[in-house]
């Protein structure tokens, strides 16, 4: 497994029915209550191509809920693995009414998961080696945190901001300075570099837009951090134009080609060519490549609410019966030899 320790679940909940549509707790019931038994095969899969995540968690979550009295076999491919459409991913294979209740959380747990390794490979990809890191954190419930951090990490991100986004993948929450605490230094974005870098002894990596201009701002912390300091991060707002970029052009807006190259330059021309350019404000796919076409000197990206903007869905068909084919009009079985046993 790729997840470093052990998941805990509301197993008693999950048992019952509480997180699961009703009409397959309802199924479980009636057929329970009847003694009615189908030894079946469920089959799971996306109709996208994709980087499959949600396996480890999905596992772990059914190893739990089964017991040690379990009698389902479940075969799977694994987190990471890039996955085709309507290739079958996931076997579930048992008496159905073991089985009923857990569809919606299997499907929900990968559905989610799979979406965000899969936003987070297309930015890697995009981002021509340069790495990723995930800012997503404030754009979803905090209880999200835990799972999207790991997906993000099977998705190729390097970093991640909390410590709960790491806590599946053993990484700790890094960051720079906020806009908040250099607004707490009365808008002194070197004063509030140096007292952070001071106070935890430690390098830093300065946001450096607060005035909305990021070449003085970068030179000013530079000189007085020196080597302590190793980097600043652009993220001007998309309704803004730094006052060192010269365009009016719409992609002259926010963090643009332009203005990493200023920064950039300027460092540069200064001695201070070890300060790492970190961008982050608005960025997607498009954009990096538009930027790595562009040969843009960043270092490394920062990505938030696009990570959750495509959704990967996934469905579990019943597809044979007691060993024999049993499907709706469309679907059937599909074998696949890379799936591994993972609970018997």
């Amino acid at each position: 497994m790729n997840i470093k320790f052990k998941l805990k679940f509301p197993i008693a909940e999950l048992r019952r029915g509480y997180f699961t549509d009703s009409y397959f707790v309802k199924s479980r019931e009636m057929l329970s209550g009847t003694g009615k038994r189908a030894h079946v095969l469920m089959q799971v899969f996306c109709k996208h191509s994709a980087v499959l995540c949600g396996v480890d968690e999905t596992v772990a979550l059914l190893r739990q809920c089964f017991g040690s009295k379990n009698k389902v076999i479940v075969k799977s491919l694994r987190d990471g693995d890039m996955i085709k459409p309507w290739e079958t991913v996931m076997t579930l294979e048992g008496n159905y009414s073991d089985i009923a209740i857990y569809e919606t959380i299997y499907l929900g747990i990968l559905a989610r998961r799979t979406a965000i390794a899969t936003n987070v490979r297309r930015a890697v990809e995009a981002a021509g080696g340069k790495p990723v890191l995930f800012f997503g954190s404030r754009f979803d419930h905090y209880l999200m945190q835990e799972g999207d951090g790991f997906a993000a990490f099977i998705g190729g991100a390097q970093d991640v901001t909390t410590d709960a986004n790491g806590a599946w993948s053993g990484k700790k929450g890094i960051g720079t300075i906020p806009h908040a605490l250099i607004a707490a230094f009365r808008g002194n974005t070197t004063e509030a570099s140096e007292a952070f870098s001071r106070y935890y002894d430690s390098k830093i990596v300065s946001l450096v837009d607060f005035d909305n201009d990021c070449v003085r701002t970068s030179l000013e912390v530079a000189r007085k951090l020196g080597k302590k300091l190793s980097g600043v991060r652009l993220d001007t707002s998309e309704k803004l134009i730094d006052v060192s970029v010269r365009g009016r052009a719409e992609d002259s807006r926010g963090v643009s080609g332009e203005l990493v190259r200023n920064v950039r330059n300027a460092l540069d021309r200064e001695g201070f060519r070890w300060v790492k350019i970190i961008i982050s404000g608005g960025f997607n796919e498009e954009k990096l490549r538009k930027f790595n076409r562009d040969k843009v000197p960043f270092d490394a990206v920062g990505i938030g609410s696009w990570f959750f903007h495509d959704r990967v869905d996934f469905t579990a068909d019943v597809v044979l019966v007691d060993g024999k084919p049993c499907a709706k009009v469309g679907r059937k079985y599909h074998p696949n030899p890379w799936l591994k046993k993972v609970i018997s």
